[in-house]
């Protein structure tokens, strides 16, 4: 592993992240069923293991951010298919939520690994 640092530091923010969006999800009135944060959790993390272990040169770290952050919410956007519908949140806006949450996360991943900590790839 050339970047040991890198992976460990963006891993950990994508677990930090990965609780933060579980929390975000769980305070509606019912809760979670665990299947459901295991893979929110998950998602988020590895959202930060891909940041982590990418060697994708694109112009600016922010770009790299917001690329994993999309391409690693799709699955998790899709599964929210499957959320029941309620009046105050569609489907459709589960879908995007999750995706523009997803793009934020992988921004914030990439933003404390590559400038806070400078763990450059």
């Amino acid at each position: 592993m050339k970047n040991t640092r890198r992976l460990v530091i963006a891993t950990t923010s994508g677990l930090v992240f990965g609780l933060v969006c579980n929390a975000l999800a769980s305070s509606g009135p019912e809760s979670l069923p665990w299947p459901i944060m295991a893979q929110i959790i998950c998602s988020r993390t590895l959202i930060g293991l891909a940041i982590g272990i990418s060697g994708i040169s694109m112009k600016h770290w922010s770009i790299h951010g917001l690329v994993m952050g999309i391409l690693f919410s799709v699955p998790l956007a899709f599964s929210g298919l499957m959320a029941p519908e309620t009046p105050e949140f569609s489907q459709a806006a589960m879908f995007i939520s999750t995706i523009v949450m997803g793009m934020i996360y992988g921004f914030l991943t990439e933003l404390i690994t590559s400038v806070v900590f400078k763990a450059k790839m």
